[in-house]
């Protein structure tokens, strides 16, 4: 009889659930439901709906049992730094606002009135983005006090789902290290900087590895979606779990530490894994951020705004009668010239009204011809994504004193063949390209070795490589 394992992976844009089983030692992927996600304006502000999409997560688990294909475990993970705020009665409080909403701005100042930017790195090794938990915190404490003291539980998005589903209250370790709030030498919360700031210390449980079995589905949730199974913390950060199915390449002999990745998606993470923090200055003053990752190995890697650019485009352009696929998108690119390049990391792309008057008002501003046809517009944002590429990779083997002759994009960019052709010969490495649905195959991956099914995580990334279509770029 088959073992099914279940990811559900949500996505800042769409969700899906995907059920994985073992066949000699190949993993075999299906895709059962998906659904939309987004976030959405209320009362001026941007949130998620997460009733909304708990319902969509019921609906995909009803789709296992009509299926006849029930799973023996399942995880949840999705983005990053957002979080709920429950009341005694496990109410949220407030909303579940979105990292993309405004609610942080000027929050970082009242941190650093707190301590350092430079002190607060070295404790957290973690990157500064405007909209990470600890600014987001210091938000509802400045904007919205009461909440904060009617607050008896903070959890982030995917462990939140996780108990509707058992009633078990987890942090997990991957997720709650992007909030910057976690010591990378205690490998868990940093209560010292938790009482420093004042927040409720009481918000902050022991941490959860990737692995940990949660518990059961709740006696409703039986009757509602008609089976149970056991929930399993996959590294619930999606980087987390994308970073996890970074295939192992046959014939070639670095460490697992020595892998360069990009995780493309919506935003493109791009780094390596060590096994120790580097929270030095240097570090902090390239940007790097240093996440939890399975095993307590590190993701040191720096945030680009990745293909958040190139999706806003075709959106805007479709609003326009405009209608392109990525692909189509890719092609019309390749046959243009144009040589201006934008800042990927200007925090003007981060949430403009118009993507594309921002791509051409960047150019302008910096006395670049400016991009006009759907062609043009696309060819600089994936030039610029290129170029970003191999200034970060400069910086990666500056800092950890390495070379890397390869570099793996997992994830949905990885089918963008024009840009890894870029990135290929920017970079002057061997790009790697795939798998696309990596971020499943990760969350997958911690529940398999949980039961047994892979002995390590050495042994999984062999099985990812023998299992999913790897495409090889050689730079020209």
């Amino acid at each position: 009889m088959e073992k099914y394992y279940l990811a559900v992976d949500i996505g800042a844009s769409s969700g899906r659930h995907i059920l994985g089983t073992v066949k000699d030692n190949k993993i075999i992927l299906e895709e059962i439901y998906r659904f939309d996600n987004g976030m959405k304006q209320e009362n001026g502000h941007l949130s998620w709906d997460v009733e909304s999409l708990f319902v969509e997560i019921k609906e995909g688990l009803k789709q296992c049992k009509k299926l006849g294909k029930i799973p023996v475990s399942m995880g949840i993970d999705t983005w990053a730094v957002d979080f709920v705020l429950l009341d005694e009665e496990n109410k949220i409080l407030g909303r579940a606002a979105g990292y993309r909403d405004d609610r942080t701005t000027g929050m970082d100042e009242k941190v650093y009135e707190i301590i350092s930017q430079n002190d607060l790195y070295k404790r957290t090794g973690i990157q500064k983005q405007i909209f990470n938990t600890i600014y987001q915190l210091m938000a509802v404490k400045e904007k919205e006090p009461d909440l904060l003291k009617r607050a008896e539980s903070l959890l982030m998005i995917p462990d939140y789902f996780h108990f509707l589903l058992t009633g078990e209250k987890k942090q997990e370790y991957t997720n709650a290290t992007t909030t910057q709030l976690v010591s990378p030498v205690t490998e868990d919360w940093d209560y010292e900087l938790i009482r420093m700031l004042s927040y409720p210390e009481k918000l902050f449980r022991p941490l959860s590895m990737p692995g940990t079995k949660v518990g059961q589905f709740t006696e409703d949730i039986i009757k509602d979606v008609g089976f149970s199974c056991t929930v399993v913390l996959p590294a619930t950060h999606d980087t987390g779990s994308a970073v996890m199915a970074v295939p192992k390449v046959p014939g070639r002999k670095e460490l697992q530490e020595d892998i360069l990745y990009i995780s493309s998606g919506t935003w493109s993470l791009m780094g390596t894994e060590l096994p120790a923090a580097d929270c030095s200055i240097k570090s902090m003053e390239a940007n790097f951020t240093n996440e939890g990752g399975y095993d307590f190995r590190y993701r040191y890697l720096k945030n680009i705004m990745g293909l958040w650019m190139i999706q806003s485009v075709k959106k805007e352009l479709a609003g326009r009668g405009e209608i392109y696929s990525f692909a189509e998108l890719c092609e019309l690119a390749s046959k243009e010239s144009i040589p201006s390049l934008v800042d990927c990391n200007d925090n003007c792309f981060l949430a403009p009204e118009s993507m594309i008057n921002e791509v051409a008002g960047f150019c302008q501003r910096n006395n670049q011809p400016v991009p006009k046809s759907a062609g043009e517009i696309a060819a600089v944002i994936y030039n610029s994504l290129a170029v970003c590429y191999k200034e970060t990779a400069k910086e990666l083997q500056s800092i950890t004193g390495k070379t890397y002759s390869s570099l793996h994009v997992v994830g949905g960019g990885s089918n963008a063949a024009y840009l890894n052709e870029l990135t290929a010969k920017q970079t002057g490495k061997t790009v790697y390209a795939g798998p696309g649905e990596a971020t499943a195959i990760g969350n997958l991956l911690a529940q398999m070795i949980s039961y047994g099914e892979f002995v390590d995580l050495k042994t999984a990334r062999e099985s990812v490589y023998q299992s999913f279509s790897v495409k090889e770029y050689k730079p020209m």
